[in-house]
């Protein structure tokens, strides 16, 4: 883990933010105060021995951050990934897990977020087994779940270069079998990596995700509280979903083995 690394690793690409983005109530000193305060507090926590006291300390980290996310505006994948170590110091996997998901979401190619996450996902309770086919999906298209977005989208770009190229070759210096294999492996691959990453780009767009943040949540088959349990035991902090559809006071949500509930909206975060 190298959650007890990242309030030191972050305050440039912030600072850089703060004077960038005044979008909220708060001013760009302002928000530069908060986020040294929650550093500080942060490294504190990380050298205290007494428990009450690093709890206190995280908790004041915490508060700092989400002050700058939600009076100040600002929505940074280091700012993210700070408050979602301060969780999971703190031993809230379920908002750790939330907020390592945001951070992902604003820059996938970070390996200490992808690490950090999936070593909280190792942490919760419930283990929801992925369908049979997704898995099957995973292992054969196993570039387009592993490499960011931003890889395939390079990747697509390079492999677009080469064919270019080997049109070029082939039509000064005729066509010859090596040449015109590149091309064709070349163009497969050109339009794998970009189908990829427009697939991505419309699910994202189009898809809603969140995490279960309430320590325990009986999820119901319908959107009252009567209603039957759509899962033998509750579900736990961490648990992450699909948003399907939302009501007042609802979430519709459908877990990694296409199962579904509703849970009160008061016992999840969307992403």
């Amino acid at each position: 883990m190298t959650v007890g690394k990242a309030a030191a690793t972050v305050v440039g690409s912030f600072l850089f933010m703060a004077a960038a983005a005044a979008a909220g109530e708060l001013t760009g000193e302002e928000m530069s105060s908060l986020f040294h305060q929650g550093n500080e507090a942060f490294s504190r926590a990380n050298a205290a021995t007494d428990d009450s006291v690093r709890e206190r300390l995280y908790d004041k980290a915490i508060l700092s951050y989400e002050k700058i996310i939600n009076d100040g505006g600002v929505r940074n994948a280091r700012l993210y990934y700070n408050l979602a170590n301060a969780y999971f110091l703190r031993e809230d996997v379920g908002r750790a897990i939330l907020n390592y998901r945001r951070a992902e979401k604003l820059d996938s190619a970070n390996g200490d977020i992808k690490k950090n996450l999936a070593f909280a996902r190792s942490r919760r309770m419930d283990k929801v087994k992925l369908k049979t086919e997704k898995r099957v999906l995973q292992t054969l298209f196993f570039w387009h779940y592993d490499f960011s977005i931003k890889t395939r989208f390079t990747l697509s770009c390079l492999f677009f270069a080469v064919v270019c190229v080997s049109l070029t070759v082939m039509v000064w210096l005729g066509r010859s079998a090596p040449v015109t294999v590149i091309a064709v492996v070349s163009g497969i691959l050109t339009i794998c990596f970009f189908g990829s990453v427009m697939f991505d780009a419309h699910t994202k767009a189009h898809k809603i995700c969140g995490v279960i943040t309430a320590t325990e949540v009986v999820a119901h088959q319908a959107d009252w509280q009567k209603s039957p349990a759509s899962f033998k035991e509750p579900l736990h902090a961490g648990t992450e979903f699909d948003l399907l559809e939302q009501r007042p006071g609802w979430l519709h949500i459908k877990l990694a083995d296409n199962s579904d509930g509703w849970l009160p909206d008061d016992a999840a975060e969307v992403i």
